[in-house]
């Protein structure tokens, strides 16, 4: 199904976008000129009446958008296990792993094992596609996908720096 995203011109003002959801609501994002951002939610009985609009910081629209993004990406995800040979997992970094405070990149995970890191949980919050750059940390979820032979050898590669 197609997402359905009307811009709105606000003369003055600045643009809406609203989303219109499969049950009837309006979702709007409406920037203003000044760079300040406002998430409406209109009711669905009247698409006029907006309930409860919150104006966001420039972190706290960053962090929406992450959480957003990053949730429908470990959905996807997630749909990968019905296909064949194919899995997504969660790997805890811990505090003995040989790869806390260092680069992801120094894992060589996708060379070593065939398995794809392609995101990283942290403290409540979601990395989606960390660059080799991007420090691992214990306590770090690494979200990984690949065969289970992959991601064996990923959790034994992580766990002590052999696969």
């Amino acid at each position: 199904m197609a997402v359905r995203i009307e811009q709105v011109d606000l003369p003055g003002i600045g643009v809406r976008h609203d989303v219109l959801t499969e049950s009837g609501r309006r979702v709007s994002v409406l920037t203003q000129r000044s760079g300040e951002r406002t998430l409406a939610v209109f009711d669905v009985d009247d698409p006029d009446s907006c309930r409860d609009p919150i104006t966001l910081t420039d972190d706290e629209a960053e962090a929406l958008a992450e959480l957003l993004g990053a949730s429908v990406m470990l959905g996807q995800l997630s749909a990968l296990r019905d296909a064949a040979g194919v899995y997504t997992e969660q790997i805890v970094i811990a505090a003995d792993s040989p790869f806390v405070d260092r680069p992801l990149g120094d894992t060589r995970a996708r060379t070593r094992t065939g398995a794809s890191i392609v995101a990283l949980l942290r403290d409540g919050s979601v990395i989606p596609s960390p660059g080799p750059e991007t420090p691992l940390q214990a306590g770090d979820n690494v979200v990984a996908v690949g065969t289970r032979t992959g991601l064996d050898a990923l959790t034994r590669l992580i766990a002590d720096g052999a696969n």
